[in-house]
């Protein structure tokens, strides 16, 4: 299964074997899209599904293991459904017959532990229906919403939308502004983006294309050269750009040629601050200066693409991290969102892409075993203008108002 890489809802269903899981997938898109038999374990492996539902929009579901799977191989099945827990937004729980016991305890915990907002469903409720006293049983225990259905014959199915959508975290839905905030109607905004080796052919990478929709959506003007052509396009440009954004290779190059009064930034830190860990990485990137000889450092590309000679994460960083700090540095790189090998108390710093292709949520969960660890965190973007001498000039645009900003510097 590819974890993560789409920006969209994530939605898991979690529930013993069964109970309806991938039925209810069927339910609310009105389709047969999951698999669907009366043998307990048809679904043996989390599925994803990239589906609309009504008054939702795009979401994808993920279809889980029964969590009451047994034998070595079930175990394993379960362990793939926990994983799972790192990269969803919201958790629906399936139950039938009255059952709570030990198994939806287990999750529920789980659910607790990773900060995942949840719900029940009672399913089956055509053979039969939840009791009082269970209802009540949840609402102390739990406080989270529980709602009868039958995927058999789903009469409520409306009702069971509206619960998944007000119980879905607004900021799953509706992302944060990456530059709005930070221009007026009209205002000019100059996006430096490098044409070189690395650069896909034909297109422009993502983080480009979203800043520049971004840009248009809060109704300013983008304007896009490569890093040769600033010297020559400033001395013609009227008015002055509102804000520059500019590819983080290429750091040193536009602080020299953007005057100072003109805020400057790069499109990693723009989404650093969109969807990463913004505080904990301004507490973690002026680590940097402490790194020791044979300290271990965790750079964390979240997506898969084909590494070039000259790779941002593979080659560069570690190129420039280890001749500012001027010690011999040791470093990992994780694509994806595969497993860490390492235990995480190994590293001395962890390093995270912009998250271009995956959630918030799975950023905040990929980072979370090192900040509960003590350990530093960063953003490439961060620790490359770090590195050059300019970390106070490109997080400016973004730390106006906060109180205690200068622990950071």
């Amino acid at each position: 299964m590819t974890k993560g890489r789409d920006t969209k809802p994530h939605i898991g269903i979690f529930g013993r074997r069964n109970n309806g899981k991938s039925s209810l997938i069927n339910a609310l898109t009105g389709q047969d899209i999951a698999i669907v038999s009366d043998v307990a374990g048809t679904t043996t492996d989390p599925v994803k599904k990239s589906i609309e539902i009504a008054g939702i929009g795009p979401v994808v579901m993920i279809d889980t293991a029964g969590i009451d799977d047994s034998g070595d191989l079930g175990l394993k099945r379960v362990r793939k459904t926990k994983e799972i827990l790192k990269i969803i937004d919201l958790a629906i729980l399936i139950i039938s017959n009255n059952e709570f016991e030990e198994p939806e305890i287990g999750l529920v915990h789980d659910f607790h532990a990773n900060d995942i907002p949840f719900l029940i469903i009672h399913n089956k409720s055509d053979q039969q229906e939840i009791t009082q006293e269970l209802i009540a049983m949840i609402n102390d225990n739990y406080g989270v919403p529980v709602i009868s259905y039958s995927t058999l014959y789903p009469k409520n199915t409306n009702e069971l939308i509206n619960l998944i959508r007000i119980t879905t975290p607004e900021t799953a839905f509706r992302k944060q502004t990456l530059v709005g905030d930070l221009i007026s109607y009209g205002d000019v905004v100059l996006l430096i983006t490098p044409i070189d080796i690395e650069a896909p052919e034909g297109r422009m990478i993502l983080p480009q294309v979203q800043v520049i929709r971004d840009v248009l959506d809060h109704d300013g003007i983008a304007v896009v050269c490569k890093e040769r052509e600033v010297d020559a396009f400033l001395k013609k440009m009227n008015p002055r750009p509102a804000l520059v954004v500019t590819d983080s290779q290429v750091f040193p190059k536009a602080d020299a040629a953007i005057p100072k009064e003109i805020p400057l930034t790069s499109f990693s830190i723009v989404l650093a601050r969109q969807k990463g860990d913004f505080v904990n990485y301004m507490k973690g990137t002026p680590y940097l200066s402490k790194l020791a000889d044979g300290d271990r450092l965790l750079i964390l590309e979240s997506c898969t693409h084909h590494v070039s000679c000259d790779d941002i994460g593979r080659m560069k960083i570690p190129r420039w991290l280890t001749s500012f700090s001027g010690k011999s540095l040791e470093f990992d790189v994780v694509a994806g969102l595969n497993t860490i090998s390492r235990p995480i108390t190994d590293y001395a710093m962890v390093i995270q892409c912009g998250g271009c292709m995956i959630t918030r949520k799975q950023i905040v969960s990929r980072l979370k075993p090192a900040i509960d660890a003590g350990i530093p965190v960063t953003n490439y973007g961060m620790a490359i203008a770090y590195v050059h001498g300019i970390y106070n000039r490109a997080i400016a645009p973004f730390t106006k108002g906060l109180a205690d900003q200068e622990d950071y510097l």
